[in-house]
């Protein structure tokens, strides 16, 4: 096995067990043993645990996916496409949840643990579309097509409600609606557009 596999293996282990029994709970020595290696080979790719750390989230969330989640992003504000941007962002969120579970689960684990992971991850990754989607939300009020509020608390509903979702159904497993995830998106926009709207009255249907 080439380096490089190996210490894709040895990731893909560690997110495994990680998920499963916290960082906490984990050792380097059952890392090794679930890899079928040896204690020395794990130090000799990852010296630290903030190595392994940094390791994880170069290799679940590099640069080049969030660069093409800014880019569409952007399009989509460019265009103010309200709907088309939360429906982007509600289906991001779920997707994620739906693909991934595990690392989902493993950074509840770091933030429940005060795992620097989980803070890392968020600088990384998530500040960046914060930013901007909420930056996108006060020009959108300042225009008129969206109602007052403060932006990040607008954010946080758009992005909570999705993320509650996926969360129940993909890493708890107990919120089967018996609707694909096509289905609860689409109600999901529905909901929130309403929700953000100027006006109360409801959007005549075709």
């Amino acid at each position: 096995m080439s380096g490089e596999d190996r210490r894709r293996q040895l990731i893909e282990v560690a997110i495994d067990l990680f998920a499963r029994k916290g960082f906490g709970g984990t050792t380097t020595k059952e890392i090794a043993a679930a890899a079928g290696v040896t204690e020395a080979i794990i130090f000799r790719h990852f010296a630290t645990k903030h190595d392994f750390h940094k390791a994880i989230l170069d290799y679940k969330c590099g640069a080049d996916g969030i660069d093409r989640w800014l880019a569409e992003l952007e399009t989509l504000a460019e265009a103010d496409d309200d709907q088309g941007l939360i429906r982007f962002l509600v289906t991001k969120i779920v997707e994620h949840h739906r693909e991934d579970p595990r690392f989902e689960r493993l950074l509840l684990f770091s933030a429940l643990e005060g795992n620097e992971l989980a803070l890392i991850h968020h600088n990384r990754t998530k500040l960046p579309i914060v930013e901007k989607l909420v930056a996108y939300i006060a020009r959108r009020q300042q225009a008129g097509a969206i109602r007052p509020g403060d932006p990040t608390l607008i954010l946080f509903a758009l992005a909570g409600i999705p993320q509650f979702y996926a969360l129940q159904r993909y890493v708890y497993q107990c919120a089967d609606t018996g609707r694909s995830d096509e289905q609860v998106v689409e109600e999901f926009v529905r909901i929130l557009w309403d929700g953000l709207r100027p006006s109360a009255s409801p959007e005549p249907k075709n």
